[in-house]
């Protein structure tokens, strides 16, 4: 595959499985209807190891605009591959998005409640402060790329001809690494740390027919957006200068 077909695919399985468990524990008259937080953040887990799996030895498996705007301000990652890289992403999350509906267009109808249906395409905050929905955003995205930069030395192999990224460090301990933070840091916001993941299915929200349907809360849909990519910015300039003081000895 070429690394964009990989970003794509990438994000795809990503999006299809991650709102998919969403859409399986909050849809009715599934068999995982109330299965909980704790069905939520594993399953969401899961579908980062097999967008990582999938994505990894073709692209690095970024699957995620704020691990490619991180590697490249960090310099492991060429600036010239980044708009096809976030390019890939964005359209590879709105196909996953546009998938779950069709997969679960049942339970969609048998569904009352529009924010139940908003809530499997976009996060949703539990209290609505932009302030604290936009530094929890922040927060754990800079836990996702700060880990991210000291599970592994992405700069050091530059004979390797793949792209950096979440398939350098082994899907498994990435999946553990977004589990975590959904179990300890997702519920203020739903922890979106990817703005692919939101945006894309955002925008399939607001054009697919859905019955009852919200409104797509575009005054909130900045924050899933902006927050990771400042996150991911604040991790990898954090990483460059702890970085740069062990280099002088500090």
């Amino acid at each position: 595959m070429t690394p964009f077909a990989a970003e794509f695919i990438g994000t795809l399985l990503l999006i299809l499985l991650g709102n998919g468990v969403v859409a399986n524990v909050l849809l009715r008259e599934t068999k995982g209807n109330n299965g909980g937080w704790m069905v939520i953040t594993t399953g969401w887990g899961l579908a980062v190891f097999v967008g990582v799996v999938v994505a990894g030895p073709h692209s690095g498996a970024h699957i995620n605009p704020a691990v490619t705007l991180s590697l490249a301000l960090a310099g492991h990652f060429s600036w010239s591959l980044v708009p096809s890289y976030l390019l890939a992403q964005v359209l590879g999350a709105a196909a996953g998005s546009l998938l779950v509906w069709v997969f679960y267009k049942d339970h969609y109808r048998k569904t009352e409640g529009p924010l139940v249906k908003l809530a499997t395409f976009a996060t949703i905050p539990s209290i609505r402060n932009w302030k604290s929905n936009l530094f929890s955003e922040v927060a754990g995205t800079f836990v996702l790329m700060i880990t991210i930069f000291f599970f592994t030395e992405p700069g050091l192999k530059e004979e390797v001809t793949v792209p950096i990224g979440l398939g350098s460090i082994g899907a498994i301990p990435v999946a553990f690494l977004v589990w975590a933070i959904g179990l300890s840091l997702g519920g203020t916001t739903g922890y979106a740390i990817n703005p692919a993941r939101d945006l894309g299915p955002r925008l399939m929200h607001a054009v697919l027919p859905i019955n009852q349907k919200a409104s797509s809360d575009w005054e909130y849909a900045w924050i899933p957006v902006i927050g990771p990519l400042v996150g991911g910015s604040f991790a990898a300039g954090i990483y460059f200068l702890l970085t740069d003081l062990a280099l002088r000895g500090v």
